[in-house]
């Protein structure tokens, strides 16, 4: 053997042969080398890192973030709030629509804020969009400092979303194509309400920079509501009324409601879960303190705006209507949202008490300018989100600063105007809120007629005239009262039938 290797190795051609062979092997070997330290160094963290160079874990607070996932459950309910008291509020033809909506918005919000709307709203970024955490990749253990597991707080955060979102589709109910309704909820889920809400919310806002005093809000007045209103309001505008929709100007009125009863439940439902709305929001189990102060100050301002919308309403017909009612606590609810952290019991009242008024006026004026908003989005959410944020400027009291993992800082307390904090809150709350109303608005309609010329937005008049529920969705929410040959008919004059009889009515 060794001798026939000797005599091969005296020829030229197979020494040049044996030199290429080796060369090759170690090029390669070497190449293979380089892409696993490539690989790993920008993939993987290397197995053999140095365990005293990296960071310690964060401390994640086992209180404070079960505190935050149960504040969670509680909004996320809302959404079935939100889908009985819109299904009450219209007509029998369009119950199925107003359900299917809700359900698909909620699935979708989901899916967009995992992709990208958390990151938008969030993240670190500069004073107008975050552009870290998209898909929630190389989020951190706990969010910012507030001791709360990340997840948990995207949960928390993913259902105030939600409850924009569904704001929106008020205004809206008995003409807007389902197809229109997923274009947008995209719109609104994956752009409008992260990207302006990270103005005030995000963790280097403009509006959380502006001197001599920030801009506050602490559960979402502005961010949640006003956003969530005014989108709605450009959609009424770009949809127009519904067909039969006769103002009072006009000789008419509002469509009677088709079920009271979905209606207040679903009102008292959100009331509930404006529990988690407000009080989760502090993020901190142990200032123990401030949650029930703004439990209290939540239930207080909803008491003043149902009672106040109910009584400013009666002489008008000398009737006591629980519609008003309904959307008067609610009022109430939307307007303590901002300052309901740093007012006292009083000034709840007082702002609650307001707000149902607001509301009211709200109506009047959507009636008055022939805008058709079936469920009353824009006065509650709107109007009321608009006056929560400016009341925070004139009524907090001066006492109480902002919640913290481990209890409330109250070093730097927030003072109204009424209390002798002079105008800075006020003028911080004045620009805060017209900023986010003017581009929300702005915004919502380009988009609105952006859709408007997909020609999705609205349905035919025919699919109108038949219903929504048989036309875009096959079926009727009741079909025992409803079939199917009736449920196709045009729908009498608003004015002509009453409200008791419009569940039974064909023509519904």
């Amino acid at each position: 053997m060794l001798q026939k290797i000797s005599d091969r190795w005296r020829k030229k051609e197979y020494r040049h042969y044996f030199g290429l062979v080796l060369s090759a092997k170690i090029v390669g070997v070497l190449l293979c080398l380089a892409i696993i330290k490539g690989v790993t160094f920008y993939f993987f963290t290397p197995a053999l890192a140095d365990a005293a160079a990296a960071p310690p874990p964060a401390y994640i607070n086992p209180i404070n973030t079960m505190w935050t996932v149960i504040a969670a459950f509680l909004v996320f309910f809302m959404q079935a709030g939100f889908m009985f008291l819109e299904a009450g509020f219209a007509r029998t033809r369009e119950t199925v629509n107003v359900l299917l909506e809700g359900i698909v918005d909620t699935c979708l919000c989901g899916l967009l804020f995992y992709a990208w709307g958390f990151a938008f709203m969030f993240s670190h970024g500069n004073g107008f969009i975050g552009y870290h955490w998209f898909f929630l990749q190389g989020v951190p253990d706990t969010y910012e400092g507030t001791g709360v597991a990340f997840l948990a707080y995207w949960l928390f955060q993913y259902a105030f979303a939600d409850t924009c979102s569904t704001v929106t589709s008020g205004a809206m109910v008995g003409r807007t194509g389902f197809w229109g309704d997923l274009w947008y909820s995209i719109g609104v889920s994956g752009f409008i309400y992260p990207i302006i809400g990270h103005w005030a919310w995000g963790p280097d806002g403009w509006l959380t920079t502006i001197t001599p005093m920030a801009f506050h809000d602490f559960a979402g007045s502005t961010v949640v509501h006003t956003i969530g209103g005014f989108i709605s309001l450009a959609g009424a505008i770009v949809l127009g009324p519904r067909i039969g929709r006769k103002f009072k100007r006009d000789g008419g009125g509002p469509m009677p409601y088709h079920n009271m009863t979905l209606a207040a439940v679903g009102g008292v439902i959100l009331w509930f879960g404006w529990y988690g709305f407000n009080p989760g929001s502090t993020l901190s189990a142990m200032d123990a303190a401030g949650c029930g102060r703004v439990a209290a100050n939540t239930t207080l301002a909803a008491c003043a705006g149902g009672l106040s919308a109910m009584f400013w309403l009666y002489p008008r017909k000398n009737v006591f209507d629980c519609g008003i009612t309904v959307n008067g606590f609610l009022a109430g609810l939307v307007a303590i949202t901002c300052p309901c952290y740093w007012v006292s019991p009083t000034g709840a009242v007082i702002l609650g008490a307001v707000a149902g008024v607001v509301c009211v006026y709200g109506v009047d004026l959507l009636e008055w300018l022939r805008i058709d908003d079936p469920v009353g989005a824009w006065p509650v959410h709107g109007a009321c989100g608009i006056w929560g944020t400016l009341s925070l400027g004139l009524l907090a009291c001066g006492k109480y600063g902002s919640p913290g993992p481990t209890g409330a800082d109250d070093s730097s307390p927030v003072t109204g105007l009424f209390y002798g904090g002079g105008t800075q809150l006020l003028v911080a709350q004045i620009i805060g809120s017209a900023s986010i109303t003017a581009a929300t608005f702005g915004v919502s309609m380009v988009m609105f007629y952006l859709v408007k010329l997909t020609g999705t937005l609205r349905v035919s008049r025919e699919g109108e005239l038949q219903g929504l529920d048989l036309h875009e969705h096959g079926g009727s929410a009741y079909p025992e009262l409803i079939g199917a040959g009736s449920a196709a008919a045009p729908s009498a004059a608003p004015e002509a039938r009453q409200p008791m009889a419009a569940v039974a009515s064909p023509a519904e």
